[in-house]
């Protein structure tokens, strides 16, 4: 692709991250206040989290045939169309079926978005805007927190967050369907079936101990990282008392640390090596999760919290890079599509228990579950690395 046709691509794929993170935030922040216009037990949480996870799953494992028939640029107007209708149906429905069905058409779109934008980005844009693209779905998920807190606190309800929501996506959907043109992907790219040999080696990567154990790290990494971003919201406020603009900013301060950490971590990436780095996160999480247990008051949470996506931040993209050391070159590329799906199965599943936990143990149970995670994903890491 020519500099003149990337220019204005370039920016619009970032904006299409950013949206792609301003459910995931918004929905943590929007849930105490949704849950009580339902009036729906604080774990039901869970049941639109597994709803989003079926739909991502759907759409992301046949996103490659669609992307054959439709192209990048369709796909990300038809995908931002579904978020949109989704956020839209949350705004106005008195249904709670709907609610629960909502989440699973959000999930659909977002899946396809990130298979769509990942594949466009692999096949047309260098590394370092790779690493910032995966990096603005953190700036959505830290601005979502945001907008709905400000809502929320001037009066106007969770309602009126989804429906701006909606605005925003509809938005998006207009600037792919005028850059349809810019959107195109090397000839041979997407949608094109296995042959024999492929399927062959998808059958022995899967039987391969090491993808896994790798994919269980993802499984563990995502349900870590989505707990403690939708349940910080509700442990701060009916928990510890914390006046909803505060727990607000610090459920938004959490996403926003992931943003901060992929962009600085990113930066040391030259210098240090990814073992290095990966295990400064992998062996600081168990730490800011043990803060965020112990300490009940708003300063400690809001510095666990800080510190605990911090620590993340760069685990997700260097376990990607260090895949192919880890589980060797001939299944790295397969490995790397059930890591992706072991992390969302992961993102919706832990989240729900934690959920289970909260309704039975209290909001408390967080602050251990989260402890537990992250020393699980330490343990199995540093086994892995030693074989």
């Amino acid at each position: 692709m020519s500099r003149d046709r990337r220019r204005p691509v370039v920016p619009l794929a970032f904006l299409a991250f950013v949206s792609l993170g301003l459910p995931d935030g918004v929905l943590g922040v929007a849930w105490p206040s949704l849950r009580r216009s339902f009036d729906r037990p604080i774990d039901q949480l869970g049941l639109i989290l597994l709803s989003m996870m079926a739909g991502y799953l759907a759409s992301s494992f046949s996103a490659g045939a669609i992307l054959g028939r439709l192209g990048v640029g369709r796909l990300l107007v038809t995908s931002c169309l579904l978020v949109a209708a989704s956020a839209a149906a949350w705004a106005a429905t008195p249904w709670w079926p709907l609610i629960v069905a909502g989440g699973f058409v959000s999930g659909l779109g977002a899946g396809a978005i990130d298979a769509a934008i990942n594949a466009f980005a692999a096949a047309r844009f260098t590394p370092r805007a790779i690493t910032w693209l995966h990096a603005c779905w953190g700036l959505g998920a830290m601005l979502g927190p945001l907008v709905m807190t400000a809502l929320i606190a001037s009066g106007h309800g969770w309602r009126r967050g989804y429906l701006l929501l909606a605005g925003s996506l509809l938005a998006m959907a207009a600037c792919f369907q005028v850059t349809l043109g810019l959107w195109e992907l090397p000839a041979g790219t997407g949608g094109v079936a296995e042959s024999p040999s492929v399927a062959g080696r998808l059958r022995e990567a899967l039987r391969e101990p090491r993808v896994r154990a790798n994919a269980l790290l993802f499984f563990l990494y995502a349900g870590t990282e989505t707990s403690a971003g939708q349940w910080a919201f509700s442990l701060l406020t009916e928990s510890r008392g914390m006046p909803a603009p505060a727990a607000g900013l610090a459920a938004s301060t959490y996403w926003g640390s992931i943003f901060v950490g992929r962009l600085a971590f990113g930066a040391v990436a030259h210098h240090v090596a990814p073992s290095t780095l990966l295990r400064l996160g992998m062996a600081g999480a168990p730490l800011a999760a043990l803060v965020v247990s112990l300490t009940r008051g708003g300063a400690g949470g809001f510095l666990g919290l800080f510190a605990l996506g911090l620590l993340l931040a760069p685990i997700f993209p260097l376990m990607i890079a260090e895949t192919p050391k880890r589980v060797g070159e001939r299944h790295a590329a397969h490995a790397i599509g059930f890591q992706i799906s072991a992390a969302t199965l992961g993102a919706g599943t832990l989240p729900a228990l934690a959920g289970l936990l909260a309704r039975h143990a209290g909001l408390e149970s967080l602050g251990p579950f989260l402890l537990g995670t992250a020393v699980l994903l330490l343990l199995l890491h540093e086994r892995g690395a030693r074989h």
